[in-house]
């Protein structure tokens, strides 16, 4: 198994998963962007074929340690490096946990590879949708959602078209973060300390931010709509506070399926490694008791306008999607490093989508350069806020 971005939240709770059924899997290849000791160590614990870094420097960097102590490791740089162990005949299957549109060339590598693919990287469907599914069908490469949320739809989801027919519409959960009941005249005052405090989910620091203004949700609604084969249209948002119903499906008879569980991310890595089987994964089982009531309510979409802008690039299509996704972050990015407010990071957003209409991208180099466009222009109305 090759780990797209093992420092991370994700690829953390896959090793965890891998440590408990060492008899069944080996990892293949690790991968980091900068986090040079966060990944030694975790080579000097699972021994992989290849170590990668996204950063050459910190590569070389990794390299003169693990030259001493591990050399049977070959280590790797940059995006080649990435794609390389991702397309590995000797690798099963990639685990794709790379946050952002970083991730999108090593996954798109995977499913030409005709791999399976556990797809953490929501961005790799938000930027290339057609592309990668097209990969995916080309190359027969299994494509198995991580997202807690996603992941309960494929086990609620009837596997075969023909009985997909009877489904009518997908309800994709959502915590609301932390803010759902803030003022909204407190809203422009949000710290990046109080928006990475998630009250059910531990995650990084952008993801955090994109759960806390609910892009997160929106940019999920995009990718469910390529992983299941729906309009975006039928998919609601319900937010769910106690983050236990994971996201439910609809039925023509009435009927609601819905999948549960403790908020814990091993759950569905577990599910995706193992399928069509189950296999533990170190999560303890839900006490219904203790849980005592579920509460479920519509978005508020005046307090996440995020939600709003999604739909519409979803709507819009062709690249606005791609368009939405890097603004995105490049507004999270300035908001972490205080050059941004909370509630300017939907403003970005919005500027970028009116004012960038580029022609459709049919590979990925297009793509790629839509997306350095989306950033370019996202940086500038940064500036012109952070010294207005």
């Amino acid at each position: 198994m090759t780990i797209l971005g093992s420092t991370g939240s994700i690829g953390v709770s896959t090793l965890d998963v891998i440590s408990r059924h060492a008899d069944r899997f080996e990892v293949f290849a690790l991968t980091a962007n900068t986090g040079v000791a966060a990944l030694a160590e975790q080579c000097r614990r699972f021994c992989p074929h290849y170590a990668v870094m996204a950063d050459s420097n910190s590569a070389l960097q990794l390299q003169k340690i693990l030259a001493e102590e591990l050399p049977q490791i070959q280590v790797l740089a940059g995006t080649e490096g990435l794609q390389r162990v991702a397309s590995d005949e000797r690798c099963d299957m990639v685990m794709a946990a790379i946050v952002g549109a970083a991730g999108l060339q090593p996954a798109l590598a995977a499913a030409r590879a005709g791999k399976r693919i556990l797809l953490a990287n929501k961005e790799a469907l938000v930027i290339g949708g057609p592309l990668f599914m097209d990969a995916v069908r080309e190359h027969a490469a299994e494509l198995l959602p991580i997202d807690s949320e996603h992941n309960a739809i494929f086990q609620c989801m009837p596997q075969t078209p023909e009985a997909r027919q009877s489904v009518q519409q997908i309800l994709l959960t959502a915590s609301g973060g932390p803010f759902r009941q803030t003022p909204l005249a407190d809203m422009a005052a949000i710290t990046p300390e109080q928006a990475c405090a998630h009250p059910n989910w531990d995650m990084g620091r952008k993801i955090s931010v994109d759960s806390a203004t609910m892009m997160n949700k929106g940019l999920e609604v995009i990718e469910a709509s390529w992983l299941f084969d729906c309009k975006v249209d039928d998919i609601q948002i319900v937010v769910h506070p106690q983050s236990i119903v994971h996201s439910m499906v609809s039925y023509v008879d009435g009927s609601v399926l819905a999948q549960m569980g403790n908020p814990d991310m091993r759950t569905p890595i577990a599910y995706a490694m193992a399928w069509p089987e189950r296999m533990h994964a170190g999560v303890a089982a839900l006490n219904l008791f203790e849980v005592a009531q579920l509460q479920f309510e519509a978005p508020d979409r005046q307090r996440f306008p995020a939600i709003r802008l999604a739909y519409e690039a979803a709507a819009a299509g062709g690249v606005a999607p791609a368009l939405l996704n890097a603004a995105n972050e490049i507004a999270v990015a300035a908001f972490l490093e205080r050059r941004l407010g909370f509630t300017d990071i939907a403003v970005v957003i919005e500027q970028v989508l009116n004012h960038l209409q580029p022609p459709p991208a049919g590979s990925i180099d297009e793509l790629m350069s839509v997306d350095r466009q989306a950033r370019a222009l996202a940086a500038q109305f940064v500036e012109k806020m952070t010294n207005a």
